[in-house]
C-alpha cells in the first residue's frame, strides 16, 4: 500500500469509499507523521489523538453503513482561530492561556457535520497579525520547502502558516485557515499548496477569533485545486448567528472542474507590475497568461488605478478594527491574569505580558487612527479608499472580464529573521490586501519554482460569489505546470 499521507483528499475520499483502506488506518498514517515532522516543522500546537480515533471510528462505522458524508473519515487539520469545542483554542497568543471553548464554530461544525475527522490545531500568526509565522507565542513554523542545496529554514508565509505547512508536509489532507490580507493565499503560495479566500460572507465567521471583522473570511489549504473545491463546499453556509454571512446556494464547486475555459476573459492589470518586482515572478506571470492563452481564454489588458493606495489603506482599515475587536482580552473574565495594583494595572499589566510586540503595534496604530481629531484623517479617508479599490474591480468585471491574474507574492519564501523591518513584511501582502478591501474571492495555485527551487504561485480574482469560475481556471494553470512536492528532510 502506497504511503496514505502522500494521498490527496480527492484520493483518500475515494480509496474510503471503494475500502482500500479504513479512516482508522488513514487516520493513524497521518498521527505518526505528525509526531515523527511537528517536533522540526512546529505545524501544530495541540494534537488532538484520542478525539480523532473516535471520529475515524466513528466514520468507519457509517461508511459501512453507506452512510458516509462528503469528507467522511478525512483527516483535516484546524487552524488555532477557530473555536474547537473543549480543545485547545488560543490563536496562539499567551493572553488567551488555557482557553477551550464550550461551543464551536460554524465552519468545523461544517466539517463535522458532513465526517471529517479532526486531528489537531494548527500554528499561526498571534491572532493572525504576520506574514511570516513568526509572531506566534509557540515559536516559528518552518516551510518544508529548502533552498536547492541549503539547509537553511524558511518561512511558511502567514498568517496560516501552520495550515499551509502542514499540507505541503503531508500532515493532514487539509486544513482550514483564514485570509484577512492574504493569509490563505501568501503561505500558499510559499509552500506550493493551493489556497482559496472565499467571497466575504461565504463562509460564517462565527466561532472564528475575530482580527478585523470587515476583512476577515475563512477558506481551505490542500494539496490540489479540486481538494480545495471539496472542503470549500462543506465549509460555506450560511448562518444565521453571523448576520455578514450571505444566503445563496453553495455550488458543487468540484462539477466546475474539467471545464474549458475557452472564450473566458482573463483581465491583466497593469498596476500589479511594481517597482523592484524580481524578473522570475514577472516570468511566472507571463507563464501563466500564456498557459490560459493556450486553453483558449482571451487575455485582455485592464487597470485598477486605486491599487497603488490599497496597502496603506488596509494598514489603516484592519488595525482599527484589531484594536476594537481585542479590547475584550482584558485578564477579567476568561485566559491570561497578570495581577496589578488595582484593575487599570491588572489590565496594563495582563495585555503588556499577554500580547506579542506586533498584535501591540497593530492595537496602537489602530486606536491612534480611530482616537478624536484622527477618525476623518485616517480612519474615514481610508474606508473611501476602499470603495475606490471595489470600484476598479466593479468596473473590469462589468466589462466583460471573468477573471484576474496576478502574481500571489513579489518573491519566494525567506529565512527567519530576514525581514526585520515592519514595513517591509507588510509588502509581502501586496498582491494580496486588494481582493480583501473589495470582498472579492482570491485563489492561490503552484505555477512554477524559483531559480532556488522554491515554489511559486499565481493568484485568480474573480467576481463575487463566482469561486466556481476560480477553480475552473486554476485547474488550468495546475495542470500545466504539474504538482510540486518539498523533499522530505524531516
Amino acid at each position: 500500500m502506497t504511503d496514505l499521507t502522500n494521498l490527496t483528499l480527492a484520493d483518500a475520499r475515494d480509496g474510503l469509499k471503494a475500502k482500500s483502506f479504513s479512516s482508522a488506518e488513514l487516520t493513524e498514517a497521518f498521527l505518526g507523521a505528525i509526531e515523527a515532522a511537528n517536533p522540526k516543522i512546529n505545524a501544530y500546537v495541540a494534537v488532538t489523538g484520542d478525539q480523532a480515533r473516535d471520529m475515524a471510528k466513528a466514520s468507519d462505522a457509517r461508511l459501512a453503513k453507506g452512510e458516509g458524508g462528503a469528507l467522511e473519515g478525512l483527516p483535516l487539520g484546524i487552524k488555532d482561530l477557530f473555536a474547537t469545542k473543549g480543545v485547545h483554542t488560543q490563536a496562539c497568543s499567551h493572553i488567551l492561556d488555557g482557553f477551550k471553548p464550550e461551543y464551536e464554530s460554524t465552519v468545523t461544525s461544517n466539517l463535522w457535520a458532513d465526517g471529517a475527522v479532526m486531528l489537531g490545531k494548527l500554528n499561526m500568526d498571534e491572532f493572525a497579525m504576520g506574514s511570516s509565522n513568526e509572531t506566534s507565542y509557540y515559536g516559528n513554523v518552518v516551510n518544508p520547502w529548502r533552498k536547492t542545496g541549503s539547509d537553511q529554514a524558511l518561512v511558511p508565509g502567514g498568517s496560516s502558516g501552520g495550515s499551509a505547512a502542514a499540507v505541503a508536509a503531508s500532515l493532514c489532507l487539509g486544513a482550514t485557515a483564514t485570509d484577512t490580507g492574504g493569509s490563505i493565499r501568501q503561505p500558499a503560495a510559499l509552500t506550493g499548496t493551493v489556497g482559496i479566500k472565499p467571497t466575504y460572507g461565504r463562509c460564517s465567521r462565527w466561532g472564528v477569533v475575530a482580527f478585523a471583522s470587515s476583512l476577515d473570511q475563512a477558506g481551505p489549504i490542500a494539496k490540489t485545486v479540486r481538494d480545495c473545491a471539496i472542503l470549500l463546499k462543506s465549509m460555506a453556509s450560511v448562518d444565521p448567528k453571523d448576520t455578514t454571512s450571505v444566503d445563496l446556494p453553495v455550488p458543487d464547486y468540484e462539477a466546475a472542474l474539467g471545464k474549458s475555459v475557452k472564450g473566458l476573459r482573463i483581465g491583466i492589470p497593469a498596476e500589479y507590475r511594481v517597482d523592484g518586482m524580481p524578473a522570475e515572478i514577472e516570468a511566472l506571470w507571463q507563464q501563466g497568461i500564456a498557459w490560459l492563452k493556450d486553453a483558449g481564454a482571451e487575455i485582455v489588458n485592464i487597470s485598477l488605478p486605486h491599487t497603488k493606495y490599497a496597502l496603506p489603506a488596509y494598514y489603516i482599515v484592519a488595525p482599527a478594527e484589531a484594536s476594537s475587536n481585542l479590547a475584550r482580552y482584558d485578564g477579567v473574565r476568561y485566559g491570561l491574569r497578570v495581577p496589578g495594583n488595582d484593575i487599570v494595572d491588572m489590565y496594563e499589566n495582563t495585555r503588556a505580558a499577554g500580547f506579542g510586540s506586533e498584535v501591540q503595534r497593530r492595537i496602537l496604530i489602530g486606536t491612534y487612527v480611530l482616537s478624536a481629531g484622527y477618525y476623518d484623517a485616517y480612519y474615514l479617508k481610508a474606508q473611501k479608499v476602499r470603495t475606490l479599490i471595489k470600484r476598479d474591480f466593479d468596473l473590469a468585471f462589468e466589462a466583460g472580464v471573468d477573471a484576474i491574474l496576478t502574481p500571489a507574492t513579489p518573491d519566494a519564501a525567506f529565512a527567519p529573521g530576514e525581514i526585520t523591518d515592519p514595513v517591509a513584511m507588510y509588502l509581502n501582502d501586496i498582491f494580496t490586501v486588494t481582493v480583501n478591501m473589495a470582498g472579492l474571492p482570491g485563489l492561490s495555485v503552484p505555477a512554477g519554482l524559483s531559480a532556488s527551487g522554491l515554489p511559486l504561485g499565481l493568484q485568480l480574482i474573480g467576481r463575487p460569489f463566482d469561486e466556481e469560475t476560480l477553480f475552473q481556471v486554476a485547474e488550468v494553470i495546475e495542470k500545466a505546470a504539474g504538482r510540486f512536492t518539498a523533499s522530505r528532510w524531516w
